[in-house]
């Protein structure tokens, strides 16, 4: 029955702002009302909306203002350049740095992490061919190196 995720919100303090943010990022507009706009993710797939209001000074939590954007292996290990060259800072969320892309090997996910102007906590996510039973976390080379 459910075929995909296709969509998701965000709170916003300023819609204008907002928007060029996201364009950076790649998304394409798809509508623009006064207090909203919806991004495309995968065009006709999945979108993300963002809405102007007070909601945008709620604490964060995972559960309330997180988005992780599904990326290639190939583009997550430029990711952090790609980003610093549109003005966007990687965020440290593991307490192992941000030098490169960071692997939960028992979960077989590679990630970077960055916040949008609101402090919506926005990840960039891959998922490597397989799981490790370890929890520490490591850099995406030196699981490369390990499992590859």
């Amino acid at each position: 029955m459910i075929k995909g995720l296709y969509e998701a919100h965000l709170p916003v303090s300023d819609l204008e702002r907002s928007i060029e943010f996201y364009e950076k990022l790649g998304l394409k507009l798809y509508k623009r009302y006064e207090k909203v706009a919806f991004f495309w993710i995968e065009e006709g797939k999945s979108w993300v909306g963002l809405w102007e209001g007070l909601e945008s000074k709620i604490p964060y939590h995972v559960s309330l203002r997180h988005i992780a954007f599904y990326v290639e292996l190939d583009d997550i290990k430029k990711a952090k350049v790609w980003l610093k060259e549109r003005g966007i800072e990687v965020r440290d969320e593991f307490h192992k740095g941000t030098e490169e892309p960071v692997v939960v090997p028992n979960q077989a996910h590679a990630m970077i992490y960055f916040d949008d102007p609101d402090g919506n906590h926005l990840e960039f996510i891959t998922r490597l061919p397989k799981e490790i039973d370890q929890p520490e976390k490591m850099y995406l080379s030196e699981w490369e190196k390990l499992y590859s």
